[in-house]
C-alpha cells in the first residue's frame, strides 16, 4: 500500500511539473478570484491592476524573472479582465472564442525575486518598491465566430464608437497587418483561411 502511494505521488509531481502545474492551479484561481471576489467592471477600457510577485519558480539563471514569465502573468491579467468585464460570457453566449493573435514585448529592468509588482491591462509590469515600468507588453485578440463588435454590442447593448488609438500603438497594428500579408503571400494562402 504504502509502495502504492509513493508511486502515485511520484506520478503526481512528475505530472505537475511536466504539464506546468502551476499554471493549471492559477489559471481557474484568477477566473474564480475575478469571479466571485472582484467587482463587476462595465467599463471595457477601465483601468485595471493585477497584482503579482515574483517566486522561485519564475526566475531564470541570471535570477531575474524570465522573459516568459511576463507573458505568462499577462495571460493571467488579461483572462481576469476579460473576466470581470463580462467578455468571455459574451463569447459564451455568442458560441465565439478567443485567441491570442500577435504580442510584443518591451524590457525595461529585471523583475527580481519576490519584488511585488502589479499588471495594468494597459500591459504595463510596474515595481511596487518604485513605481518604474519594467515591462510594456502589447497583445491583439482575434475573435472566432463573432467580431469585437458584436461582442461590446452585446456587452453594451447598444452600439459603441472605437476609441482613437495612440500612433504608436496604430504602427504596431500597421506592423502586424503587414507582417500577416506577407507571410499569408509567402504561404500562397487567402484571408478566408486565417479563421480556420
Amino acid at each position: 500500500m504504502l509502495g502504492l502511494l509513493v508511486a502515485l505521488l511520484a506520478l503526481g509531481l512528475a505530472v505537475f511539473a511536466l504539464l506546468d502545474g502551476w499554471y493549471l492551479v492559477r489559471f481557474p484561481c484568477a477566473v474564480l478570484r475575478a469571479r466571485l471576489l472582484q467587482p463587476r467592471v462595465r467599463d471595457l477600457l477601465a483601468e485595471q491592476r493585477f497584482p503579482g510577485r515574483v517566486l522561485p519558480s519564475d526566475l531564470d539563471l541570471l535570477l531575474h524573472m524570465n522573459n516568459a514569465r511576463y507573458l505568462r502573468e499577462a495571460d493571467f491579467a488579461r483572462t481576469a479582465h476579460l473576466t470581470r468585464c463580462g467578455v468571455l460570457g459574451a463569447l459564451r453566449e455568442l458560441r465565439a472564442h478567443s485567441v491570442l493573435a500577435a504580442s510584443c514585448a518591451r524590457h525595461r529592468r529585471s523583475l527580481r525575486l519576490l519584488e511585488p509588482f502589479e499588471f495594468y491591462l494597459e500591459a504595463r509590469f510596474v515595481s511596487l518598491r518604485d513605481g518604474f515600468v519594467c515591462a510594456l507588453l502589447r497583445f491583439r485578440q482575434h475573435l472566432l465566430g463573432t467580431s469585437p463588435e458584436r461582442v461590446v454590442q452585446h456587452l453594451c447593448q447598444r452600439r459603441v464608437e472605437p476609441p482613437e488609438l495612440p500612433a504608436d500603438l496604430q504602427h504596431w497594428i500597421s506592423y502586424n497587418e503587414a507582417s500577416s500579408q506577407l507571410l499569408r503571400m509567402e504561404s500562397g494562402l487567402s484571408d478566408v483561411t486565417k479563421d480556420r
